[in-house]
């Protein structure tokens, strides 16, 4: 059952157990994917998925989370891709590293990945595919420090959508031994999650791949040292 957060009066957030194909719950998170990546952006081909739900290998090595309104209607998802032996994390795919980069240990690792947001829920023309919108991007909304503490409406630009999401999986991650997250992601969402208190670093050069990205990585354990001591209602409001 999703979980009510008592700081966000507008969504339930849950993760979603990797039960079996025919689970109704992950079915309809394969069934978003599908609807953004395949129909929206044209970034999968869509004759691939005649059953309209966009899946991979991947998810049945991952943990998977889901947004939903109160009344129970999906609106974001998201997976972390802890990849078995022998089998490469999805950016691993299509990005190059800096020479200089030395990987974690893999079971202490996972990846961010398939992070959408419905395109209902993404309110103007200019909103990412994770529901930030423009202002927020570049730096002109409030901070992730106002919206933990309950002090930001649904009608702003800020990305409570993604934040409540992100808080699940580092929840799930403290609770399993993840230390590391990777992303493969564009520069513009990489300074947003960094104003939420989530600095990630670049570990290799700008690809194509579904657009404009980069690979990053963050460790979560300085992630949770450094909000601790900038900010700790943030750090609190992630813990509850």
């Amino acid at each position: 059952m999703p979980e009510r957060d008592c700081s966000d009066p507008y969504f339930d957030f849950a993760q979603i157990p990797f039960s079996a194909k025919a689970d109704s719950a992950l079915n309809e998170l394969y069934k978003l994917r599908y609807e953004v990546y395949c129909i929206e952006c044209a970034f999968l081909d869509m004759a691939r998925y005649e059953n309209e739900k966009e899946s991979d290998e991947y998810d049945d090595c991952s943990a998977h989370f889901a947004a939903y309104t109160r009344d129970q209607t999906l609106v974001g998802t998201v997976r972390l891709v802890q990849p078995p032996e022998g089998m490469a994390y999805p950016f691993m795919e299509h990005c190059e590293l800096y020479n200089h980069i030395v990987l974690p240990d893999r079971a202490e690792a996972a990846e961010i990945s398939r992070l959408v947001v419905k395109k209902s829920y993404r309110r103007r023309r200019g909103d990412s595919l994770q529901g930030i919108s423009e202002e927020f991007l570049a730096g002109d909304a409030a901070p992730a420090s106002a919206l933990a503490t309950g002090q930001i409406e649904r009608a702003t630009n800020s990305p409570r959508l993604l934040l409540g999401l992100y808080k699940q999986m580092y929840r799930y991650s403290c609770a399993n031994g993840i230390r590391y997250w990777y992303a493969a992601m564009e520069r513009s969402l990489a300074r947003a999650l960094e104003r939420m208190g989530f600095k990630f670093e670049p570990i290799g050069p700008q690809v194509d791949y579904y657009g404009k990205v980069a690979p990053y990585v963050v460790d979560l354990y300085e992630l949770r040292e450094r909000v601790r001591k900038d900010n700790a209602a943030v750090m609190n409001w992630l813990n509850k």
